[in-house]
């Protein structure tokens, strides 16, 4: 089976705390009739700090579409390389023994995507499959995992990279002001994740089943609304109310499989805001505790959407994983309204020995026979896999 193994997290060096949150809410929406409201919703977030990628006094002025789509890739192009290495790390291989990468993100758009760029700068094969997914949303982390799956399944032996990239800050739109806009500028967060599933071997997760499930009618719950200034976040009331009718779909998926789904060993969950994981535990039968991975993501980064589920599993890692053998659950939630579930267990298998010509080789051959290729050489990995990603990586 496919092991989904240790990740790689970076969140920028850029702050704002709760405090300043509520505070500049005070100061822009002034005399604003909902601001109360607003206010409340924002203050029962959970969320203590978020990290931003430029700083707030940038952050907050909107210099237009282009300029922000401009931050987004030079920021992309400069926090995911040293993600990838260490992901790559993590798992004991090398960039040529990836397979297939796949790319989520749903707060830039590139055409082509970044895992082109990517494999001209980083040392993949040319050969290396491309799967980028821009419009699943928060769900996007969920469905990484799910199609990294299903990749490795349908072509043993073989490994895939996630990359899921993010910059929510960059979607801050200050004449937007909607209530669902204004609990959005205090939810969510920046962050770049990545990891490693491998077709043979590893240590982490080993993937067994997987499942998708819409909730009908449900489209305009969350959507992002294209405008002259960019993607306007749109947030429906009954969205908080969702774990009700995607509760018993990973109840179901998990029966298919002999599980009871209020009885994992873990649970990695989309950290959407606190009701939803509240209302989930509630569902499920499950002890508040049991999410204590996702709930530790949302209070110190925010909703850093598709790469939640990746961070929960940085988290379960640092624990010290499980018991071989113990079963789990991962599931992100989306626009759509979408989730994507998974199931497994934990493994300890060794890794197999990197390839000689993995990340930070600095040479990559040429799949026509020609002389080998140099790339640019890869910044040291920070001590840890929360340390922030330097602003002056490779652009």
């Amino acid at each position: 089976m496919p092991v989904l193994c240790r990740p790689a997290v970076a969140v920028p060096e850029y702050t704002i705390t709760h405090e300043q949150t509520l505070g500049l809410a005070r100061s822009l929406y002034a005399g604003h009739e909902q601001l109360p409201l607003a206010l409340r919703l924002i203050g029962n977030t959970g969320v203590r700090k978020r990290h931003i990628v430029q700083p707030l006094d940038r952050t907050l002025r909107h210099p237009g579409l282009e300029a922000r789509n401009a931050t987004y890739e030079a920021e992309a192009k400069a926090r995911v390389p040293d993600v990838v290495e260490r992901a790559l790390k993590n798992a004991g291989l090398g960039a040529r023994d990836i397979d297939v990468i796949i790319y989520v993100s749903c707060t830039g758009f590139m055409m082509p995507s970044l895992t082109a760029w990517m494999i001209n700068t980083l040392g993949f094969r040319y050969d290396c499959r491309q799967i980028p997914i821009a419009q699943l949303g928060c769900a996007a982390g969920g469905a990484a995992i799910n199609r990294a799956h299903d990749f490795c399944m349908a072509h043993p032996g073989s490994n895939a990279l996630i990359v899921a990239c993010e910059f929510c800050s960059l979607c801050y739109q200050p004449t937007d002001l909607t209530v669902g806009n204004m609990l959005s500028n205090g939810l969510f967060g920046d962050a770049v994740a990545a990891a490693v599933v491998r077709g043979m071997g590893g240590t982490g997760i080993e993937l067994e089943a997987n499942g998708s499930y819409l909730v009908p009618d449900s489209e305009d719950w969350i959507a992002y609304r294209v405008r002259p200034t960019g993607f306007h976040f749109m947030l429906d009331r009954r969205v908080p109310g969702t774990m009700e009718q995607l509760a018993p779909a990973l109840s179901s998926l998990a029966a298919q499989y002999r599980r009871d789904a209020s009885a994992q060993s873990f649970y990695l969950i989309h950290a959407g805001g606190p009701r939803i994981l509240d209302d989930l535990s509630h569902y499920l039968g499950v002890p508040s505790e049991m999410f204590r991975f996702s709930r530790a993501t949302l209070a110190e980064y925010g909703n850093i959407a598709s790469a939640v589920v990746l961070d929960a599993l940085r988290r379960l890692f640092e624990e010290g994983g499980c018991a071989p053998g113990a079963s789990g659950m991962i599931a992100g939630f989306g626009p759509g309204i979408t989730a994507e579930i998974s199931l497994g267990r934990w493994t300890t298998d060794s890794p197999e020995p990197a390839a000689e010509q993995g990340a930070g080789s600095g040479v990559r051959a040429d799949p026509a026979g020609a002389a080998p290729v140099r790339v640019p050489a890869q910044a040291p990995a920070p001590a840890t896999d929360t340390a922030a990603v330097s602003t002056e990586g490779p652009v």
